[in-house]
């Protein structure tokens, strides 16, 4: 008896490891407005799996204000969903409208809210295209000496946005931010929100449980690091390399960055992330996204 369950422990964790060093669904960031039937079919034909895209094309940032009438946005987003799924193309993730202008760590709560309310607004166009991970960044730059009511303002955001984001049918991930130093160059800003391992996971312990990570491998210097930190709460990723100095998105096989890409994988082995290698960083054959994955894996 003690011989079997043995076996079957064994078995089992020689399973989750098998599972957690399998092979990756691949996929990259592209806008919507390039989700078009040629190009999907180009994607699925390159052995593509996923994508994460973004209604950036459609918005005035400054204004938050969208683009077209709520007719003719609904009708692009039903032609790019119609688009992927002939293709057989998941769309995996939303990366949601961010900037000066939107920041949902606003301490003016009169401006929270406008952000606020301009996000379920574009989460009622997101939602038709059924992703299961809808991103959001923590903050854009920051003011002198008001880091932690930005962290509360932030949390309170999250907590409101998640109810939304459940709504859609879709989990909820908040990326960490690139931030080498606390003040940008002219000393005058801080960097913004998530910007350290420390940091990230302090922040994460305060969000709901069910609201999880995005891990940008160039925003920060050892991303393998971060994973560790946050471990199961990693949903995602944004892969590029970089030096977690500046934002490179390099793409991985240019061999320009400073990523250890054996210490990334043995970190996503260790904490069992099952999400898609999904590329932040550009190539010129849609080909070589898979190819460089099977290089880094080979590592």
């Amino acid at each position: 008896m003690k011989i079997r369950l043995f076996l079957l422990t064994l078995f089992a964790s020689m399973g989750a490891l098998s599972y957690a060093q399998g092979p990756h669904k691949i996929g990259f960031s592209i806008g919507i407005n390039a989700l078009t039937a040629k190009k999907m079919q180009q994607i699925k034909e390159a052995n593509i799996d996923c994508i994460e895209t973004g209604l950036t094309a459609y918005i005035n940032k400054d204004s938050l204000t969208f683009k077209f009438p709520d007719e003719v946005m609904i009708s692009k987003i039903k032609a790019a969903k119609k688009a992927a799924d002939d293709a057989g193309i998941q769309i995996w993730s939303i990366h949601m409208p961010y900037g000066k202008e939107i920041d949902i760590s606003f301490v003016d709560e009169e401006r929270r809210q406008k952000v606020i309310a301009f996000h379920k607004k574009a989460l009622e166009y997101v939602k038709l295209l059924q992703p299961k991970i809808i991103l959001f960044h923590p903050s854009y730059y920051l003011g002198l000496n008001e880091r932690q009511e930005r962290i509360k303002q932030l949390v309170k955001s999250v907590k409101e946005l998640n109810v939304e984001v459940k709504a859609a049918k879709a989990t909820m991930v908040v990326e960490n931010m690139l931030g080498p130093a606390l003040l940008v160059t002219k000393g005058d800003q801080e960097r913004p929100l998530l910007r350290t391992v420390e940091e990230a996971t302090a922040i994460f312990k305060m969000f709901p449980h069910d609201v999880y990570a995005a891990v940008d491998l160039n925003h920060i210097a050892k991303p393998e690091q971060l994973l560790l930190a946050l471990g199961k709460r990693v949903k995602t990723l944004h892969v590029a390399d970089g030096d977690g100095k500046a934002e490179r998105h390099y793409f991985p096989c240019d061999g320009k960055g400073e990523n250890n890409w054996k210490a990334i994988f043995e970190a996503l082995t260790k904490i069992n992330y099952s999400g898609p290698f999904m590329y932040e960083s550009s190539t010129g054959d849609l080909k070589a996204y898979r190819e460089c994955y099977n290089k880094l894996k080979a590592l």
